[in-house]
Parts: structure tokens; C-alpha cells; sequence
């Protein structure tokens, strides 16, 4: 909220102390920043350390100089000196009525503030194999993937989420086949499933749903129609379920992209033709040449007897998210599929897109804990544990806001006792909790001023509650533009843990009336932020508890 006003006024006054000192050198690089340490103010420059070498003085001279010509407003409290020659800067409370009605008028613009409008971006995510329930595995993806779409959004972006669904190729087929041969056993009629065909209890339901639907004539269809029939029944059905899922997860996709439908109208041709320049033939195979843009090895397109891999399709799926209008592509992948971002980004850029406006974000495992112990999370036959699964257990809100805690390429450890507990070492319950508190609070309070004198705010609990409120908009701003959704889950623990501390030394209710209306306002704005923040991770923000 502030860093962008204190950088044009540190660059002002380093200006006119160029002009009145004769220094030549321009304005440096530098950074406005937050001490983790509140004594050493609320921001800090290090303009006068980066300026130094080129003008052959001492930082804290040149820190001098800029000192005499800044120009602040009536938010600061002023700036000092600190260090080898820092220019640290303190909040004064001018700044308290801006944050709390701000936040009371609209929390959600309150966040935007310090973010710009940005770029049409196709966000995609999970994008699961639609031949099985959508699994834990998948679970910390969708979450990540959901939050960071709804921050970027914020940020200012239009965002465009998108699963694409792999609904072409031999697994889907496989899938039929082992609907086929479980509809045998229901029948009493003994056949194996496929060696690569698919063994899970949801195989055995699909076929007994199947069953219980299928045409009279379909004994006498010929092998490839009968499979034909069971794989587009199964997709749909495949596809409800997941649908199912994700809603009750939380997470909302904007488009479902079939690959199918996209190579059934070309695509995979259209963008390969589009590659023409950049392949040649070789053992009978059509080649990429990705080492001409960074890629350690050349990629194969399509193979010698004709069919296209799996990267050609990819290439053109990817091709159509630009030719759609996007200008910007972010894919949310597993760990394993690191070596996958160059030959994509070799890939884009032979067509012509803007290699640095494709991301990948690699997101990675997660080990699961019950009481510190490590937890398997498959059961027999190696069949893994659903996401309906370990919502039943630990909740949708527990499970969003443990995937979120970590950043998304670091392993985490999700307990799931700790997802139940209801306590304050639950991080999520800790932070409803405040949420709820305030709701009571405010019951309790009935009517109070709309806009009492802030002035009177000034314990250290109440100016430090503030303070993180103003600096909102800058987290927001920072978390999004690095794609970091986890932050979230950190400046909700904090502004939590700093309004209890508020709450249990600062009466609210009972005190001069002035004075209580106050409190109760800097209680309702934190409980809008609060509310703000969780709805962005996709958790509830419960009234009572």
C-alpha cells in the first residue's frame, strides 16, 4: 500500500540531492522493504548502499543527503538513519481511518490496491487421467491451482482455468476393455482384465451401472462397438463423478478442453504442419529440433509407423491456449514432469510464442502423517485413497488450507490428526476462530459509531494489528506476481495471532464509548480481511464456532 508512494519519494529527494550536490550518477536499483524486525521501522530503502560505489562516497553521506530533501505524507511518521545507511521509515497513525474504512467499505479492493490490470492467462491444473477417481495426489494440485487462479484474478489478470481432459489414447480404451471383462464376471461368465487394464473397486461399480442401462442389442455389436459404446458411456460417467468431486472441494474450473474433440478437428496436424522449419525426418520419424532453443535433446513428433507421441498433441494443445487469445500459459505439474518444461518452452518459441509467457509450476509431493507417524495412502491392490476419501475424514477446509501451507515446490507433510483437531495448533481452526470471535463480538456490541476517533488506537497490540492490515495489499500484490498462494496461509495465521493479542490486552466491550467504537471498527475491518483471505484459499469463514 505504501512502497509504491516511498519509492517515488525516495527517488525525488535523491534527485534534488543530485541536483544541489552535483552527482552524475543516476538513480540506483534499489528495494523498498519490510524489517522483520518492528524497531527498525515499518519499510526500509537501501538506496543510499547501491548509490555509494558509483558516487565514491559513504553510504550513510549519501543517506544524509536524501535525508534533507525527502518529502513525506501525512502517513509517515518520518524516516532516520540506521545501519551502514538505511533509510528507515515508520507508519504514523494518519494512516489508521485510511486502512480500517477502506477495508469496511470494500475488503476486496482494499487487497487489490496495489496490483495493476495484467494479462489474459490460461491457468491449467490437475488435468487427471479421466480413466479413475480423482486421488489424493491430485488433491494439493487442485488446491494450489484453485487459490492461485482466484489471487490472480484479484491481482487484476483475467484467468481463464482450464483441466484438460486426456480422453483420447490407449488408456481410455483400456478402461472400456476392463469394464467389459467385469460386466463378464457379473454375468458369471469368467474373463481376465486387460494385463494393463485397470483393477480398482470403481471398475467393478462402472460395470454394474453399465450393465444395468446398456441398449438390448448390444450382445450382438461387434467387438469395437461394444468397446466404443462402454468408453464414451464411461467418460460421461467419469466425468460426473469428478465433477462431483471438485465441487465439493471447492474448485470450479472455468473449461474442460476434450483432447479427443481437439484431435478429431486436427489440431495436432494444424500445429505440427505450423512447426515446418524446425523438424526433420530421421529412422523413418519426424523430428523437433528443441535444441535450437535450450532443450538438451531433440523430440520425436511422430513415430515410425505413423502415430504422433504424446508430445505432439501436448504442442498443439498448448499452441491453441495463444491461439485463443491468451498471453500468458501457466500448467501446474507433478514433480516427475520437470524435464517436460524445456521441450515445451523450445517448443512454443519454434512457433513463435514468447518462450517466457509459458510456466510451470512443479508441484511437489505430499507425505502423510497421523500423530507424527507417517500414513500410507493407498489401500489393497494399491489402489490409492480418493479426494472424496479424505474429505470425509478431515473436512474440505482442514484439506485446503494444510495443502496450502507449504510452498508448492517444497514435499509437505499433511497430519491428519492435526487436520481434526479443534484447537489452536490446528492452523485452520486457529484462524476461523478469530474469524468467529469477532462475529461475537460484534453481536454482542449491537450498534456502535460508524466512525469514531482513531486516534485514540494506540496500544501496541491495536498499531501492530494495523500495521499488517496496511501492508495487505503488498503481500497480495507480491504473492500473486511470484505465484506463491501459500503466502495466504501465513498472513491469515498472522493477522489472527495478532488480533488475539489485541483482543486478550485491549478491552473492546465495556470501555468510553468513543474508545470501545473504535476497537469494535479495527475488530470488523480485521474480521473483513480475514474473510477475504480465507475465501481466497477456499476455506469457509464461519460466524460461530
Amino acid at each position: 500500500m505504501f512502497s509504491k508512494e516511498l519509492r517515488l519519494a525516495v527517488e525525488q529527494a535523491y534527485l534534488r540531492a543530485a541536483a544541489e550536490a552535483g552527482w552524475t550518477a543516476p538513480v540506483p536499483a534499489f528495494a523498498i522493504e519490510r524489517p522483520k524486525d518492528a524497531k527498525m521501522g515499518d519499510y526500509a530503502a537501501n538506496i543510499a548502499l547501491q548509490a555509494a560505489k558509483p558516487l565514491h562516497l559513504a553510504p550513510r553521506q549519501v543517506a544524509e543527503r536524501i535525508l534533507l530533501h525527502l518529502e513525506l505524507s501525512e502517513d509517515f511518521a518520518g524516516a532516520e538513519i540506521a545501519g551502514p545507511g538505511f533509510l528507515n521509515f515508520r507508519l504514523s497513525q494518519a494512516f489508521y481511518p485510511r486502512v480500517i474504512d477502506a477495508l469496511l467499505e470494500d475488503a476486496t479492493a482494499f487487497l487489490a490496491t496495489d496490483c495493476e490490470a495484467g494479462e489474459r492467462i490460461l491457468l491449467e491444473f490437475v488435468s487427471a487421467n479421466p480413466t479413475g477417481p480423482l486421488n489424493v495426489v491430485s488433491a494439493r494440485a487442485a488446491a494450489v491451482g484453485d487459490t492461485l487462479g482466484r489471487l490472480l484474478r484479484l491481482a487484476g489478470h483475467d484467468v481463464l482455468t482450464e483441466f484438460y481432459v486426456n480422453d483420447a489414447g490407449r488408456q481410455v480404451e483400456m478402461l472400456a476393455r476392463s469394464i467389459l471383462a467385469r460386466r463378464e464376471e457379473l454375468l458369471g461368465r469368467p474373463c481376465e482384465i486387460p494385463e494393463d487394464g485397470y483393477h480398482g473397486d470403481y471398475v467393478v461399480e462402472l460395470a454394474r451401472g453399465f450393465q444395468a442401462q446398456e441398449p438390448g442389442d448390444f450382445e450382438g455389436q461387434p467387438e469395437a462397438e461394444r468397446v466404443e459404446a462402454v468408453k464414451a458411456w464411461a467418460l460421461r460417467q467419469m466425468e460426473e463423478r469428478r465433477l462431483r468431486t471438485l465441487e465439493r472441494y471447492g474448485v470450479h474450473f472455468d473449461n474442460f478442453f476434450s483432447e479427443k474433440s481437439f484431435r478429431d478437428r486436427g489440431g495436432t496436424e494444424e500445429s505440427v504442419g505450423r512447426l515446418k522449419g524446425h523438424t526433420y525426418e530421421a529412422e523413418g520419424a519426424l523430428w523437433l529440433r528443441t535444441t535450437d532453443f535450450g532443450d538438451d535433446k531433440d523430440r520425436v513428433l511422430r513415430k515410425s509407423d505413423g502415430e504422433f507421441t504424446y508430445f505432439a498433441p501436448d504442442i498443439g494443445y498448448h499452441d491453441s491456449k495463444y491461439s485463443r487469445g491468451y498471453t500468458r500459459a501457466i500448467d501446474l505439474l507433478g514433480p516427475d514432469h520437470h524435464g517436460y518444461v524445456a521441450r515445451m518452452r523450445a517448443a512454443m518459441e519454434a512457433l513463435g510464442h514468447d518462450p517466457g509467457s509459458f510456466e510451470v509450476l512443479l508441484v511437489q509431493w505430499v507425505r502423510f502423517l497421523n500423530h507424527g507417524e507417517v500414513q500410507s495412502m493407498s489401500k489393497r491392490a494399491g489402489e490409492i485413497v480418493t479426494i472424496d476419501e479424505l474429505l470425509d475424514d478431515v473436512g474440505t477446509d482442514a484439506a485446503r488450507f494444510l495443502f496450502l501451507m507449504r510452498s508448492h515446490d517444497t514435499p509437505l507433510d499433511f497430519d491428519l490428526a492435526l487436520a481434526k483437531e479443534e484447537s489452536s495448533d490446528n492452523p485452520v481452526y486457529y484462524v476461523q476462530y478469530a474469524h468467529a470471535r469477532i462475529a461475537s463480538i460484534l453481536r454482542q456490541a449491537g450498534e456502535f459509531a460508524a466512525r469514531p476517533d482513531y486516534s485514540l488506537l494506540t496500544s501496541p497490540e491495536a498499531e501492530d494489528l494495523l500495521r499488517r492490515l496496511g501492508q495487505l495489499p503488498e503481500e497480495i500484490r507480491d504473492a500473486a506476481s511470484h505465484r506463491e498462494p501459500h503466502r495466504l496461509t501465513r498472513l491469515a495465521m498472522e493477522l489472527a495471532q495478532a488480533f488475539h493479542a489485541f483482543y486478550n490486552r485491549n478491552r473492546v466491550l465495556g470501555v468510553e464509548e468513543n474508545l470501545s467504537a473504535a476497537r469494535l471498527n479495527l475488530a470488523k475491518a480485521t474480521q473483513a480481511a480475514i474473510g477475504q483471505l480465507l475465501w481466497l484459499l477456499g476455506v469457509s469463514a464461519p460466524e460461530r464456532m
